[in-house]
């Protein structure tokens, strides 16, 4: 379970083709620090608010300051439902360990798990994101959403968009300082509105 607030922005080194005996999918190797504080072999991080899982990692050349870098393994279903598959060697990311037990929650309920992506159509501080239509529904004025794994408040509802208002220290430490009109980011809906509608659907029907 992560919260939404990004720790750290990483930088990816590599993503290429990667083939196991679980299958075809990507390799994927980022550049961090902070995140690799206490995070071992099979810890969750959340990429741009996807949840991965560190496979293997190791200190930079000539790192005198704990920074080096980790490895993912992305399956074909990530991939197709993420923007990780565009991702690029040099591109930066959002990064966020999970939450530990007792830690406050600064953010909202978030599990990592993206539920589609949507397109930037006005960048920050004013930014506007269009999504699937039909996933509108569990969005609320003033209700949390997580953009590229960050926790946001959505407002102004159209049928296709929603915004939020990105303050500058969001736009300096993370992704959305440099996200312009056209780019895809990863979105996350909340989880508790997709539960009700599932439990209420034998009702409703």
């Amino acid at each position: 379970m992560f919260t939404g607030i990004v720790e750290e922005l990483g930088t990816v080194i590599d993503s290429s083709p990667h083939t196991s005996e679980w299958g075809e999918g990507v390799r994927l190797t980022i550049a961090a620090s902070v995140v690799l504080e206490g995070s071992g072999l099979g810890a969750s991080i959340a990429v741009n608010g996807c949840c991965l899982t560190l496979v293997e990692q190791g200190i930079s050349d000539g790192a005198d300051d704990g920074s080096g870098w980790w490895s993912t393994d992305v399956s074909t279903e990530t991939l197709g439902r993420t923007n990780v598959a565009a991702l690029q060697a040099g591109d930066r990311v959002n990064l966020e360990r999970p939450m530990a037990l007792g830690d406050r929650l600064g953010g909202h309920i978030v599990l990592g798990h993206v539920d589609c992506t949507g397109t930037v159509v006005q960048a920050a501080p004013d930014l506007v994101v269009r999504i699937p239509a039909d996933r509108m529904r569990y969005l609320v004025e003033k209700g949390s959403v997580t953009v590229d794994g960050i926790s946001l408040t959505a407002f102004d509802l159209t049928d296709d968009t929603f915004r939020v208002a990105v303050i500058p220290h969001t736009a300096d430490v993370t992704t959305l300082g440099v996200k312009g009109p056209g780019a895809v980011v990863n979105i996350e809906l909340d989880v508790l509105a997709k539960h009700i509608e599932r439990l209420v659907a034998p009702y409703t029907a």
